[in-house]
């Protein structure tokens, strides 16, 4: 076996498919993407080993390391091999080399991260290599039903619509508190400074697919203190945004969109952080039974993300709630 390696070029994408078929697993989907040209802006490094055989060379295995502005203090590394040559050194020689790209990175930064799924291939590489998990991500979708509809204030639909509310994605009440959030569960690998703009940006302009947002407050006397007037609004305590249309609050919101067709709607479900953890756990759950009333709903849910835990794991016990693919493992190289 003769491998040399070389910088990506334009047409890899379509070679390499024809040598590795179809994705091993939705992480490998993932970063295929990633597989690019090398650049600086955004800075990546982008390699291809070919096997030469008669004189002719072929690409059997590609790497790419990248800077990532949402999450800086790691790069995202990926590796993929054909399976005909795994265990082979392959692997082990293109993650040699995207560890001396990495040391050279504009930012400094040099340790790696990547995504793998338990008990695969790349989870036993990516061991081997050192990197160890720092979190686990599922998918969960939550059936119908799940939880029993909460009741506010004294159950009338006035006391309801004081604290369930449609509120637009442009929001700066509601991108304020989504990336505080955001911030407070990646402790384990810092989002870095979230301006009100990048949060609209990552999670509720049209082009983050946000369809809309529904959030629950306390009641109006959270809000206000001796000589503040009454008709201001309770503080946001959970929101909720769809990535396909949601019924109006008052209605008990529910899919309408994808889930129309069987298929769960897609939300981000988080509340403000400096609620107490119980308080926490309350809001996120009230606010899943009202989504999930009618129609059933997936969301993300990461080790970290504790009060969403609390509620959806005793769910996921029971049956009530499924897991939609595989667990992700995100591993790391120590600090």
């Amino acid at each position: 076996m003769a491998i040399q390696y070389r910088e990506w070029r334009d047409g890899d994408d379509l070679a390499l498919l024809e040598i590795w078929g179809g994705p091993e697993t939705e992480q490998a989907r993932q970063f295929r993407g990633t597989l690019a040209p090398s650049g600086n802006a955004p800075w990546r490094r982008c390699i291809v080993a070919e096997d030469v055989v008669d004189g002719v060379a072929i690409p059997v295995a590609a790497a790419v390391v990248h800077e990532a502005s949402l999450h800086p203090e790691r790069l995202w590394a990926y590796i993929e091999v054909d399976r005909h040559h795994r265990r082979t050194g392959v692997g082990s020689t293109l993650l040699t080399m995207l560890r001396h790209e990495a040391g050279q990175s504009p930012s400094g930064v040099s340790r790696l991260r990547t995504k793998v799924e338990p008990g695969t291939p790349g989870a036993a590489f990516a061991e081997a290599a050192g990197l160890a998990p720092i979190q686990r991500s599922r998918l969960v979708v939550v059936e119908p039903g799940a939880l029993r509809l909460p009741v506010f204030g004294d159950g009338s639909e006035a006391a309801a619509a004081e604290q369930v509310e449609d509120l637009a994605t442009g929001s700066v009440e509601l991108s304020d508190v989504v990336g505080r959030y955001y911030t407070a569960v990646h402790g384990w690998d810092s989002p870095g400074e979230l301006s009100i703009a990048t949060v609209q940006r990552l999670f509720l302009d049209e082009l983050s697919g946000a369809h809309g947002a529904i959030v629950l407050r306390a009641p109006k006397a959270s809000a206000f203190g001796q000589g503040v007037p009454a008709s201001r609004k309770g503080r946001l305590e959970a929101f909720v945004i769809s990535y396909a249309e949601l019924a109006p609050a008052g209605d008990h919101p529910a899919g309408e969109g994808a889930a129309a067709s069987g298929q769960p709607t897609d939300v981000f479900l988080g509340h403000e952080p400096e609620l107490a953890a119980e308080e926490a756990q309350a809001a996120v759950r009230d606010l899943l039974a009202l989504i999930a009333f009618q129609h059933p709903v997936v969301l993300e849910l990461d080790d970290s993300m504790e009060a969403l835990r609390a509620v959806v794991e005793p769910l996921l016990e029971t049956g009530k709630a499924r897991l939609a693919g595989a667990e992700t493992l995100i591993v790391s190289d120590p600090a």
